[in-house]
């Protein structure tokens, strides 16, 4: 690895997996860990893109793996080569997502359902298990930290994108569970955006986001780094008391009783 990442601040020598990390959310949180002394392992489904957005991260801070979020070889070809590269593992943060659909869930496929919510949660549970199960990484040993992405959608059904809602309502109880059982070697936290302003969400505000905006106290939708701090937060030691929590982060759209 080259030697012109010497990163200090809250992660430093400390190590990071960020899934869906080719742009957005993702390679927002990405950006944040770097910036604070991590070395991060960038994954999502295409080659190309991810060796873009690593191409703007600092020499030697990060590496790169492409591959499918819900396939158990490319889980396993990321954290045999998070060990060999980086020798351990120290954060995780699942923010790969799907929503392929749109309209009322009572008309929905269910073939397409099944896809959501096997990458949506299914998938996340799977990072988990396969970071505590790998053999060299030391996850529970190294006191881990695992921050999931959730949503607004998952407390308060959003027209359009009921399924979505369905699976993150799933992802943020999954996070409270796995805080249960995982603790005290493990903290498992989730953060719940609102309308964040990347490609995924683009349906939900395109052409009309001052429309949108005006139904947050805030008057702005959220962007990337927004989250990213969250999710930063949540997987330093800054939240060391903090476990099985579900951050809303939503321009306080939901207290004025909004949907995203």
């Amino acid at each position: 690895m080259s030697e012109n990442h010497t990163g200090h601040g809250r992660f430093s020598g400390r190590v990071a997996v960020v899934t869906g990390a080719s742009r957005g959310i993702g390679l927002a949180v990405a950006e944040r860990l770097v910036a604070e002394g991590a070395r991060v392992c960038l994954t999502a489904r295409k080659a190309g893109p991810l060796e873009e957005a690593a191409a703007t991260l600092p020499p030697g801070s990060v590496i790169t793996v492409a591959g499918k979020a819900d396939d158990p070889g490319h889980r396993r070809e990321v954290f045999d080569t998070v060990a060999g590269e980086f020798g351990g593992l120290d954060v995780l943060v699942n923010n790969a997502g799907i929503n392929p659909a749109y309209g009322p869930v009572v008309g929905l496929d269910l073939d397409v359902a099944r896809k959501v919510l096997e990458v949506n949660v299914l998938a996340t549970l799977a990072w988990v298990q396969d970071a505590v199960a790998h053999p060299e990484l030391g996850f529970t040993e190294r006191r881990g930290t695992v921050v999931n992405l959730s949503s607004v959608t998952g407390d308060t059904p959003s027209p359009g994108i009921g399924l979505y809602g369905v699976s993150k309502a799933a992802v943020s109880h999954l996070t409270r569970t796995l805080a249960v059982e995982l603790g005290p070697e493990i903290r498992v936290n989730a953060v719940a955006p609102a309308v964040v302003k990347t490609r995924f969400a683009e349906a939900l505000y395109e052409g009309r986001e001052t429309e949108v905006a005006a139904d947050y106290p805030l008057r702005r939708l959220g962007a990337p780094s927004d989250i990213a701090s969250a999710v930063v937060f949540l997987a330093s030691e800054d939240s060391s008391w903090v476990t099985g929590r579900v951050l809303t982060v939503d321009g306080g759209l939901t207290v004025a009783g909004g949907t995203a």
